[in-house]
């Protein structure tokens, strides 16, 4: 979400009462540090909503056998994202030179085994980019099967970024920046009638050196080829299948395939940088409404009325937002008309779970979404910055039986969190069966839940920028349960 400073770059109008429905463009206000309400400035809405702070690149990794179509994929991704930065790295650009040995056996030499290229400087142009800086990619010269010396491709940083190679997903150093791995598919003579194609018109070899790859690759020389080709693509490309998150058959020639993935990139870069990491995080859709009443909340001069009454919206929001993520099944009705509808019914098996206390605040909006839900109680004292301790806790027998949604406003640390997520598991709750519900979250709470435990579920309405040194969520709303419960000095 955006980072906020101290002033505050344009705030909503003061409002108060049940009817204020929503912020209001010609209401809004720049703040400057000697007068808490300035006069009003026109704001666009990207400067409310739009984020300053660079963010952190979506990266495509495609891989698969040679000439399998993986550039023809690429550029069908570059094309329908064209109103985004997009840059294509392309692994065969790491090739590293051969010596005079080397090229004097080139026929006999395995491009298609990782020692063929320079994996570290990979990784170090990867790095590179995903931090935001530009990076020099050499040149690789198919003819000499040698790096140009006399220039190179300027690359620079990118909204998205697409990696391209055969041996993508063998190094697990380069798995890892990945967001999203593709194989595409294509059999072997497709591949084969390709790749004579590509090295001779594309990069410039003759045909005798392609016709004796060809010939390997066809097993007319056993020997050679069980010694080469063969091991390469078995012990290396069609292994590393198996980390793809999506196999494309027919790669180009399967335009339904490339329409998915580029939705769901679409998806991905409107989300925030830790919902592509962890997909079980879930910020709710940023909205004007959203975005004014987190600014009256965060306000510190706002009443405790209004405190009270924006915060109890938001946490219906949440509530309601967390409530879609359990199962449903399906159901028909017969309405008034004599009409049949089918619908959906909702889980049975359903409890809410407070932290004390800021937790308990969020127990009203869960009782008006659900109907005689019962509610449990975890009471965890905190003891210096890191340390807690289990101080009550009052659940549901059958809790283990149940889905449950824990209520906490703020996710700060994340300690106090796993410390109830804990008692929770211990009390026979399956991890997935948990949703975790908050108003706001701090990254390091994000991480330390979800790194933990990876089949729960977080639901937010906005992540914030980081905690202070004193553990406090910047730039935060304050102790929550002394501002709602009105006990805040």
């Amino acid at each position: 979400m955006p980072e906020e400073s101290i002033s505050i770059d344009c705030v909503m109008e003061k409002a108060s009462g049940p009817h204020f429905s929503g912020l209001r463009l010609e209401g809004l206000l720049s703040p400057t540090a000697s007068s808490p309400r300035a006069p009003a400035t026109p704001c666009s809405s990207s400067s409310i909503l739009d984020s300053s702070a660079p963010k952190q690149p979506f990266v495509i990794g495609v891989s698969g056998g040679t000439a399998s179509g993986k550039t023809t994929v690429c550029d069908m991704i570059i094309q329908q994202l064209h109103d985004h930065r997009v840059v294509l790295v392309n692994q065969d650009s790491f090739y590293r030179g051969l010596t005079a040995e080397e090229l004097q056996r080139v026929h006999e030499y395995n491009f298609d085994h990782p020692d063929a290229f320079d994996t570290e400087q990979f990784i170090e142009c990867i790095e590179k980019l995903r931090s935001g800086q530009s990076v020099q990619v050499p040149i690789y010269d198919f003819k000499t099967h040698r790096r140009r010396t006399d220039t190179f491709r300027q690359v620079n940083a990118s909204d998205v970024i697409i990696l391209e190679g055969i041996l993508l997903f063998h190094d697990p150093r380069v798995r890892s920046f990945m967001d999203m791995k593709i194989f595409v598919d294509a059999d072997a003579d497709v591949r084969l009638a390709r790749r004579i194609r590509r090295d001779t018109v594309e990069r410039g070899r003759d045909m005798n050196s392609v016709l004796e790859q060809a010939r390997l690759f066809l097993i007319v020389s056993p020997l050679v080829y069980a010694k080469f080709v063969k091991p390469a693509f078995d012990d290396f490309v069609l292994p590393s299948k198996k980390y793809a998150d999506v196999i494309i058959p027919r790669g180009g020639e399967n335009p339904v395939a490339i329409n998915l993935i580029v939705q769901h990139i679409h998806t991905k870069l409107g989300q925030h940088d830790l919902c592509k990491i962890y997909p079980n995080v879930t910020v709710i859709h940023s909205t004007f409404q959203i975005r004014g009443m987190h600014t009256l909340i965060r306000d510190k001069d706002i009443s405790k009325h209004d405190f009270v009454f924006y915060s109890d919206r938001l946490i219906r929001l949440v509530v309601e937002h967390g409530l879609g993520h359990l199962p449903f099944t399906g159901k028909q009705v017969i309405t008034p008309t004599g009409s049949v509808y089918t619908g959906v019914d909702f889980c049975k098996k359903l409890c809410g779970v407070s932290i004390v206390r800021s937790g308990e605040s969020m127990e009203n909006a869960l009782r008006a979404c659900c109907k005689g839900i019962k509610i449990g109680k975890i009471l965890i004292h905190r003891d210096g910055d890191n340390g807690q301790q289990l101080i009550y806790e009052k659940l549901p027998k059958d809790i283990s039986e149940r889905h449950v949604l824990l209520l906490d406003p703020v996710l700060g640390t994340g300690n106090s969190a796993c410390q109830a997520i804990e008692l929770l598991i211990q009390k026979g709750v399956p991890e997935a069966h948990i949703i975790f519900l908050n108003l706001i979250s701090a990254p390091e709470g994000v991480h330390c839940v979800c790194q933990r435990y990876p089949s729960l579920k977080i639901v937010t309405s906005e992540i914030d920028v980081a905690l202070n040194e004193e553990f406090r969520v910047i730039p935060g709303l304050g102790e929550f349960g002394d501002r709602y419960f009105g006990t805040d000095d």
